[in-house]
């Protein structure tokens, strides 16, 4: 009985020994197995845009100098206008007194700048001339106001010329009674010459 109580203690004792190393080895800080060692991760620097280096010379963004348009001469002018074919559609809005002189300084003034003139059943006019037109009277004086538009052969509207001229009232009339063929006349050259003007300018 004694003995067996021995060899009871004896195997707690030894098992207490087992437990303490047991213990220690988990305490120990050997025993820890360090976690492993990671380099911090450089955040990523998407959309920034890189410093220059120091040593690279400094970058000067130069534009393109304008390119200067060049001048039209009278000989590229003139080269133009002889191979233009105008032709010139009825007058809309004025009255038949009216567009009388207005359509003879036409074809004067047109022939004057070199300018040919197509009828209107020709099919090599290069340029079609459309014109509108109202006149109003106020007081002693009446204002002719014209808009142009200048097409090419197939429809398409290629300019606009607009503008309006003021004159006394003759023969004591009313709008269109009230306007002189001078004034017609006058507003025919600056038509024809605008026109011109637009149409050699195009060569720059």
């Amino acid at each position: 009985m004694r003995r067996s109580h021995v060899t009871t203690v004896s195997l707690l004792v030894a098992l207490a020994l087992a437990a303490c190393t047991n213990a220690k080895d988990v305490l120990e800080p050997s025993a820890i197995t360090p976690p492993a060692t990671s380099t911090p991760s450089t955040p990523a620097t998407q959309g920034a845009v890189p410093a220059p280096s120091p040593a690279d010379p400094a970058t000067t963004i130069t534009s393109a100098p304008a390119t200067a348009t060049t001048p039209v001469t009278p000989a590229q002018s003139a080269a133009i206008l002889s191979k233009t074919r105008l032709q010139i559609a009825p007058i809309v809005g004025a009255s038949v007194e009216a567009a009388t002189p207005l359509t003879a300084e036409l074809q004067t003034r047109a022939r004057q700048r070199g300018i040919t003139l197509a009828g209107s059943a020709d099919q090599t006019a290069t340029h079609v001339l459309k014109g509108y037109f109202s006149a109003m009277s106020e007081g002693k004086d009446t204002t002719v106001i014209y808009v142009w538009d200048v097409y090419d052969p197939a429809g398409n509207r290629l300019h606009r010329i607009n503008g309006q001229l003021k004159a006394p009232s003759v023969n004591g009339g009313d709008s269109w009674k009230a306007v002189s063929p001078a004034t017609m006349q006058a507003i025919a050259d600056q038509t024809i010459d605008q026109f011109a003007a637009w149409l050699g300018g195009k060569a720059g």
